[in-house]
């Protein structure tokens, strides 16, 4: 049962609501049932699909479609492997006509040792991308400039990273990343970096808006209760952020009265 404070906290990313916080990747699992078990661990509502390496659109082949029903989960189509706007864009549009998804995540990779982004090529497509009427969450470095052109442009969520996808070492620069939601008019989703728990729980508690999480979960000995686990730490974040931590102190400061003992 959803507590006070809870219950009317939901996620909002341009026309869609969710009640979770955590989105989940859906490559380097050992097969599409793992998958879809680790989708379901994690109590996730979205669930992000790299067009160009996972079938999602061809009939008579194994499609991740069978398993994770887009009736019931939110597919977000993204444009990993793509190194320029024009390719980002090409693909997403192809992804629109076969499925119908407006709702995407775009990536432009500057080189394949980083995997960091190509903030102008991101740029470029992100501007091609919402004048064709696409809802685009956008990945992208820490930078508290850049974020803001990207919001600007009209990116519905923007999609910092913690650290270079699937490094799993956590957040790099969580002071930038909390400039960044302190600035933003849209959500901010961590993408990229977290490797465990703790990382999750760290996010949230910078006031980010949701966590994308897919090596950590996906490479972890147990993927199933590490999705369990992201997903306590992301709920754990989130309501340490919304109940507001306590002031840091130079010294100690004793959680009993000083006055008043019963043998004074």
């Amino acid at each position: 049962m959803a507590r006070q404070g809870e219950d009317d906290d939901a996620l909002v990313i341009g026309s869609h609501r969710f009640r979770s916080r955590l989105i989940v990747g859906s490559g380097k699992y050992k097969d599409f049932p793992t998958t879809r078990a680790a989708v379901e661990a994690a109590e996730a509502e979205m669930v992000t699909v790299a067009v160009r390496r996972v079938n999602i659109t061809e009939a008579g082949k194994e499609n991740l479609l069978d398993y994770i029903d887009p009736d019931r989960y939110t597919i977000l189509p993204n444009t990993a492997g793509c190194y320029t706007a024009e390719d980002a864009v090409r693909t997403l549009r192809l992804a629109r006509e076969a499925g119908g998804w407006n709702l995407v995540k775009l990536e432009v990779l500057g080189d394949a040792q980083t995997l960091y982004p190509n903030v102008v090529e991101t740029i470029k497509a992100a501007e091609a991308l919402v004048a064709d009427g696409f809802e685009v969450m956008v990945y992208t470095n820490d930078d508290p400039i850049v974020a803001t052109r990207l919001e600007e442009v009209g990116c519905v969520a923007v999609m910092p990273l913690g650290n270079p996808i699937g490094s799993g070492r956590g957040l790099a620069n969580p002071f930038n990343i909390h400039v960044i939601k302190q600035r933003a008019g849209v959500p901010i989703v961590v993408d990229a970096g977290i490797g465990t728990a703790s990382d999750a729980a760290q996010a949230m508690e910078l006031g980010v808006d949701a966590c994308l999480i897919n090596t950590a979960i996906a490479e972890a000995r147990d993927p199933l209760l590490m999705a369990r686990a992201m997903r306590d730490a992301v709920r754990a974040g989130r309501a340490a952020w919304l109940a507001g931590r306590m002031a840091k102190r130079a010294f100690a400061s004793a959680s009993s009265p000083t006055d008043g003992y019963f043998w004074s």
